[in-house]
C-alpha cells in the first residue's frame, strides 16, 4: 500500500459528535423536507454530510432530481411570502469570487425517491467561519456559470448552522 495515500475513515469519522450541524426543514410549499447537516473539521478540510428527506420527486426516469445546495451569509431561515428563507441572504462568499467558486458553493444533492444523502470533503472554509451561517437547497440544479447564484431557482428549504458542545 502506499504509505502516500491518505484515506479519510468516514465510518469512524460520522460516528463522532460533529464540530457543527443544521437541522433542515422544507418552505411552506415543501413541508415534508427535512434533514440534517453534520460539519466535520479535520486536517484536510470540512467533511459535510447530508441526509434529507421528503425532497420533491419527478416520475421521468431521465430527469431525476437535483437540486442546488448552498452555504448562505444569512443568520436566518426567516422571510416573507415571496421568499420564505429571503433572510439567508447570499450565497456565502468572503473572498467575493464569481459563481461557482463562493465558500458557499456546494456540490449538488441528487434525489433518490424523495432522499438523498451526500458526503464531501471541502477546503473553502473552516466550520468555525460558517457558523451562524445558513445552508439552502435550492428547487433547481446549479447550472455552475450563470451569475451570482447558478440559476438555482427558489429556495425550497434551509437549516441554520450551529456549533456542537462536545
Amino acid at each position: 500500500m502506499n504509505n502516500n495515500y491518505h484515506f479519510i475513515d468516514l465510518c469512524r469519522i460520522s460516528r463522532k459528535v460533529p464540530n457543527a450541524v443544521a437541522f433542515i426543514g422544507g418552505s411552506e410549499k415543501y413541508p415534508n423536507i427535512r434533514g440534517r447537516v453534520r460539519f466535520y473539521q479535520t486536517l484536510s478540510g470540512v467533511i459535510v454530510l447530508s441526509e434529507i428527506t421528503g425532497l420533491p420527486q419527478s416520475d421521468d426516469k431521465c430527469k431525476s432530481p437535483v437540486f442546488a445546495f448552498h452555504i448562505h451569509s444569512g443568520k436566518s431561515c426567516t422571510g416573507n411570502t415571496d421568499d420564505p428563507f429571503s433572510d439567508a441572504g447570499t450565497h456565502y462568499n468572503p473572498s467575493d469570487c464569481l459563481h461557482p467558486y463562493h465558500a458557499g458553493d456546494l456540490p449538488p444533492l441528487f434525489g433518490a425517491n424523495g432522499k438523498s444523502f451526500s458526503t464531501f470533503l471541502t477546503d473553502r472554509f473552516t466550520v468555525r467561519e460558517i457558523l451562524g451561517k445558513t445552508i439552502i437547497i435550492h428547487g433547481r440544479p446549479d447550472d455552475f456559470k450563470t451569475q451570482p447564484s447558478g440559476g438555482a431557482g427558489e429556495k425550497i428549504a434551509c437549516g441554520e448552522i450551529h456549533g456542537v458542545k462536545r
